[in-house]
């Protein structure tokens, strides 16, 4: 019977002989997932055998890993801004460059109660952090992706994690009103009274102090890594150039920002000269690209 630690060993072996990155990492939160610990105990059972029992479930998640399915939708989760957020095919996994745009959005925010839409939402990971790290400030925070699937993910993570958001369906701005129109029944007399809570909402403007996007942004027919192309085509693919579907957004996004409220973009490595011409050309002011810890302007922000 191997121990624990010659089981670390092979398996780091095959995953290297594969290809796969961070093989020593992946097979340690690997092992981790398997016998139930976080990968800081398995330095405290080196010498402890592994049953058979679980070895069986350790080999099929070495020939999935070995065969491209990504880390997180073999593990279930990933870390986002010290969370596990649950992580599937049903949406981007996400990327460490956008806990970096999370909190460059968290310095900008004012210290007063905000309503917030996370635009293209996927997971969840962007609009849940902010609900939950804005706390009592977040007035509203709204996700919103063109996926029920996603969105389901992403009502998933916000009840597991208890942060206050609401869902909305729809591809960007279709099916976000600037105004809630007043409701009634059908067939009621147009001189019918309206409940107190409708008309209170009737009207009321769908504006928002912070819109945060990270939506897709790599050219259509771009060569990817395998894994990489595990994730849903829609949230990867962008346009002909990659900056189309961006472009979109930004044509109505200033409509929907209260005075004084920005947007803040997560972008591709080449994308920042043109994707801050797109936003000189609607109006926005204040226009900066922000850099990620690599150095690369990979952040565009910019104000009503």
């Amino acid at each position: 019977m191997k121990t624990l630690l010659e089981v670390l060993q092979s398996g780091t072996d095959y995953l290297a002989r594969q290809g796969c990155d961070e093989a020593r990492a992946t097979m340690q939160h690997l092992m981790a997932h398997v016998l139930h610990c976080n990968r800081t105990a398995l330095y405290s059972r080196f010498d402890r055998p592994v049953e058979e029992a679980e070895l069986a479930p350790l080999r099929e998640l070495l020939k999935r890993r070995a065969a491209g399915e990504p880390l997180q939708h073999l593990l279930g989760f990933t870390e986002f801004f010290r969370r596990d957020f649950l992580t599937d095919a049903r949406a981007l996994i996400p990327r460490p460059e956008t806990e970096e745009l999370v909190e460059m959005v968290l310095k900008k925010i004012p210290d007063r109660p905000v309503r917030v839409l996370d635009m293209g939402t996927g997971s969840g990971i962007i609009g849940v952090t902010l609900a939950l790290e804005l706390k009592e400030r977040a007035k509203e925070v709204v996700l919103a992706d063109i996926s029920p699937q996603a969105l389901d993910l992403a009502l998933e993570n916000a009840m597991r994690l208890g942060a206050r958001v609401s869902t909305v369906q729809t591809d960007l701005f279709e099916n976000i009103p600037l105004e809630k129109p007043v409701l009634r029944q059908e067939g009621a007399d147009s001189s019918a009274s309206v409940p107190e809570e409708e008309e209170k909402d009737a009207g009321r403007e769908m504006r928002f102090d912070v819109i945060v996007a990270n939506l897709p942004y790599i050219a259509d027919g771009e060569e990817l890594a395998p894994e990489v192309m595990k994730d849903p085509h829609t949230a990867l693919f962008g346009g002909p150039e990659g900056w189309e579907i961006i472009e979109r957004f930004l044509a109505r996004a200033r409509d929907y920002l209260n005075e004084n409220g920005f947007v803040a973009l997560e972008i591709g490595h080449d994308q920042a000269a043109a994707v801050t011409q797109i936003m000189d050309g609607y109006g926005y002011n204040y226009i900066e690209v922000l850099k990620d810890m690599s150095g690369v302007a990979r952040f565009p922000f910019g104000y009503h």
